[in-house]
């Protein structure tokens, strides 16, 4: 028995790092960048998909590493507050769904209920005061484009994750590495 729960926990921990890694080349190779602060990309599908899969703190740490490690790989300054909402990102939509467990949700209704928090408590409200400061621009202004920008992105994050959650390969995977019997 410890045998399969050590491996268990390997497949957990490849798995996070796996889903990091897409992050960071979702992020910080395959963005559009608008500006010096509007970035659209799916960097935050991977941490969401996380926080949904394996719960809030396996979410907080994807989003950590994947700020951390993709700003060490291309050269931006690692900013905490923005670490701290790419973290965010993967609590909150960890914690959605055991919040609302037991509600009468159908999954699209659940996956779109966990995006739009994780984006609005990470990416807009907690990440935005740190780039007003760092890139020295007016709060609001910059927080309705980031609310905009989100909006968007939110969407597409919505959809790729609803899918993912939805192919029976991957809930398979998912359940074979949490434990989980359906």
């Amino acid at each position: 028995m410890k045998t399969k729960n050590r491996s268990l926990g390997f497949r957990k921990t490849v798995s996070l790092a796996m889903l990091a890694a897409i992050s960071i080349v979702c992020g910080k190779y395959l963005a559009i960048n608008a500006g010096e602060v509007l970035r659209f990309s799916l960097e935050n599908t991977p941490i969401i998909l996380a926080g949904m899969a394996f719960g809030p703190a396996a979410g907080a740490i994807v989003g950590a590493v994947a700020d951390l490690v993709g700003c060490v790989m291309v050269g931006y300054t690692i900013n905490p507050v923005v670490t701290l909402g790419a973290a965010a990102v993967g609590v909150v939509s960890g914690l959605m769904p055991l919040l609302l467990k037991g509600k009468d949700l159908k999954k699209r209704s659940l996956t779109a209920i966990c995006v739009l928090a994780a984006h609005l408590i990470g990416s807009v409200l907690i990440k935005t005061p740190g780039l007003a400061a760092y890139y020295s621009m007016p709060f609001g202004i910059l927080l309705l484009w980031r609310a905009l920008n989100y909006l968007i992105v939110g969407t597409l994050d919505g959809v790729v994750v609803h899918a993912l959650l939805k192919n029976k390969g991957v809930r398979m995977q998912i359940n074979e590495i949490t434990g989980v019997k359906e």
